[in-house]
Parts: C-alpha cells; structure tokens; sequence
C-alpha cells in the first residue's frame, strides 16, 4: 500500500482521549490493573489509530507558517472542496455553496436542527441501537426520545420496522427523527429502497429528518452509501443532512462539520439557532485540514483505509465465529465498529457484561459498554488499528476472556 496502516503509533501524552483515559475505565478510584507484560490496546471510541493522510498534515503546516491566525473568511477552496467529494463519491449533482453551512460538530448540528423545527419536550423518533451521541444531546436540550428497534431478519442483517415507526410517529404525534446512515452502532448501510421506504412514511407524517452522515464514506464489501436527500425530491427538502471529515480522516480534534441543506427557510432556520451561542465558528486549521483532506490524496488514501478495514472486520468477525461460542457478531457493512453480541457467553458462565468488560481490560483490550448505545448484552469495538493490534487483541481474549 501507498500509505501507512501498519505502524504502532505511541500516542501517550499526546492529548488521545482513546488512551490517555484507559486506566480510569473502571471509574475514579478504581485503576486498571492490567496483566503484566502486556501494553494496552485501545479499542472503544470512535478513533483510529493510523497516521494522518499527509496531505492534511502539510496543508495545516503551509497554513501555520504564515505567522497570523485572525478573523478569517471562509476561502471557496472550501466549499468546492466538499461539491466535487460529494460529486465523486455519492454521485451528488446540484449542490452549491448557498447549500452548506458550517457546524462546530455533527452532534451540534442534531441540537441546532431540533431546535429549528421542535419545541422542547417534543417527541423525537431515533432507531435502537442508538449512538449513544444522540442521547446525551436529545436529553440534555429537553427533548424525549421515541425508540424504533431495528430488527434482525433471517440472514442476521439488521432492518428498520416499518410499521413499528409509523405507529411510533403517529402515537407519539412525531415531527421530528434522527435517521442515522450508515447506522451507528451496528454498521448497517441501508440500501436504496429502505431509505425510499422510510421517507416515504417522513413525508406521510410530515417528518422532519436528521440525516447523520458522518460515517458515508467508511463503507466496506462493495456495498454503496445512499445519500438521504437523493432519493426523492421531497426527501432533498426535508431533510438536513450532516457530515465531516472527522470520522474518515480521525481529525475530531480539529473540530469541524458542516450540513447540507437544500430548503432555503429550513437552512436560514438551522444557521439562525446555530449562531445564538456565537461560538458556532471554524477554526482557520480545521477549514484548511478539509482541503488537504478532500483530495485525490483523500480519495486514495480512503480507499487504503477501507481494504485495512475490511480485513480487520473479516478477521474480527470469523475469529468470533470459530472460536468464541456464545457471542455473535452481525458483520458491518459499514463504519469501523464491531456490536458484539454476549448474552449467551455471559448467561452460560454466569458473568454479567460488566465482568467481560473488566476481564478484557485486565487483558489490556479496552472496548465499550454498549448498554448505553440500548444494547443490554453487548460490547462495541474499534477495529481502526493495525491489523497486527487486532489479531493481538483477540488472542488476548481468546485467553483471558471467553476460553480461559
């Protein structure tokens, strides 16, 4: 490969939520005792573990040379960057600069578009499992949360319940759903007539959709995104789209996303409530790490990361499969995350998630609760590392987990 997947990068002392904070996992007081002789092996939020494409990097340098950082204006550069990516990788046609605004944050621009087109104490439709994201902002702004389970069909591939939503919006007198594409937790990426489907029963409602795109471009096994506005006139203008290049290019740090939206009164609508906290701006290094990131660097670089990926999920997924009886995986079409499934595991050694988890620190393997993603028995997983940590890390639970 081209670019570098493969090196074990020690990111201690470096700022990394991802590692800085693994000791504490268990809570204040209560440190992580890790096995000796092993290292830890983050595996939980949504971060990667491989080196930035190096074009962003020498875009943020040649930008930080120039020895002033004031009040800036945001350059076309900018905005033509996002057209052609879009263009290129979602066959997007008829977007322009009027269409995109800037957002601090994908989870800011969920706040800034309920705010546009709810009440508080509104009742909000999001799908089970749900990011966990998207709890804390609906709950924190004083929205209710209305959960529509996905369910699994007989080839284990996680649906929506089409009936279940459209008894939930009208029970629950609806305007309003996070429609979250590729699905976060369980990797989905829904195919062309699911997305129709469901906007067909939005625009039923008169629904309003929150369309979180983050993970559009990290999509595996030949499957393709859809993007949300591109299915129907209708759903071009009611929904308010959201992206960034922080998941594709581990660039959250930098700060920086931005919407899509085609409908003039719900875009001048969405900027107004962004603008109340008069902190809704972008950072002059961010703006340019997009630029260096929305290349054809990018577009390469991209495709690298998701073969890596793919093997990783492979290996992850076969390995549970051969060797760990009682826990199940749905393999993800898209995204980097695993959603593991222990219920059975647990039940027949009597172990409660909890127990697993804290097993799997002490083997230096840190991945995540997934209860509060409304998974009761399961445990998400980063696989955005190395493939050498991935196979390291399930030997490690091999022994010390679920065959010890």
């Amino acid at each position: 490969m081209k670019y570098d997947f493969t090196s074990i990068i020690d990111r201690k002392g470096k700022d990394a939520l991802a590692v800085d904070i693994l000791p504490n996992m268990l809570g204040p007081g209560n440190k992580v005792e890790v096995k000796e002789g092993m290292d830890y092996i983050p595996m939980w939020i949504a971060d990667m573990n491989f080196p930035a494409l190096p074009k962003i990097t020498e875009a943020i340098i040649e930008r930080a040379k120039h020895p002033t950082y004031g009040y800036f204006i945001t350059r076309d550069e900018y905005y033509n960057s996002i057209i052609k990516w879009h263009e290129e990788r979602n066959h997007v046609t008829g977007l322009k600069k009027e269409h995109i605004g800037y957002e601090n944050g994908v989870l800011g621009g969920v706040a800034s578009a309920l705010h546009a087109v709810c009440s508080q104490g509104d009742n909000v439709l999001v799908h089970a499992p749900t990011y966990i994201g998207f709890t804390g902002t609906l709950n924190n702004n004083g929205y209710h949360i209305i959960h529509s389970p996905l369910k699994k069909d007989e080839e284990g591939i996680w649906r929506m319940d089409f009936e279940d939503m459209e008894e939930k919006i009208v029970k629950n007198k609806i305007h309003a759903a996070i429609f979250c594409s590729p699905h976060n937790p369980t990797g989905r990426v829904w195919e062309r007539w699911e997305i129709e489907k469901a906007m067909e029963i939005y625009k039923k409602y008169d629904v309003t959709v929150i369309s979180d795109e983050i993970w559009s471009d990290i999509i595996l096994y030949g499957n393709e995104h859809i993007p949300t506005q591109s299915v129907s006139e209708d759903a071009r203008n009611r929904t308010i789209a959201l992206y960034a290049p922080s998941k594709t290019f581990n660039l959250a740090g930098l700060i920086g996303s931005y919407h899509i939206i085609y409908n003039k009164r719900l875009k001048d609508r969405v900027l107004k409530e962004s603008s109340l906290c008069h902190y809704n701006s972008m950072n002059v290094l961010s703006m340019h790490a997009l630029m260096g990131a929305y290349t054809p660097e990018g577009q390469e670089w991209v495709g690298e990361l998701r073969e890596v990926i793919g093997e990783n999920v492979a290996y992850a997924c076969d390995y549970i499969d051969k060797h760990f009886e009682g826990v199940s995986v749905t393999r993800p079409q898209g995204t980097y995350m695993l959603f593991v499934n222990c219920e059975e595991w647990c039940k027949a050694h009597d172990k409660s998630l909890e127990d697993v988890l804290k097993m799997g620190y002490e083997a230096g393997v840190f991945w995540q609760n997934g209860k509060p993603f409304h998974g009761e028995w399961y445990i998400r997983m980063n696989l955005a590392l190395p493939t050498s940590r991935v196979k390291e890390a399930f030997d490690r639970l091999d022994k010390y987990v679920f065959n010890a």
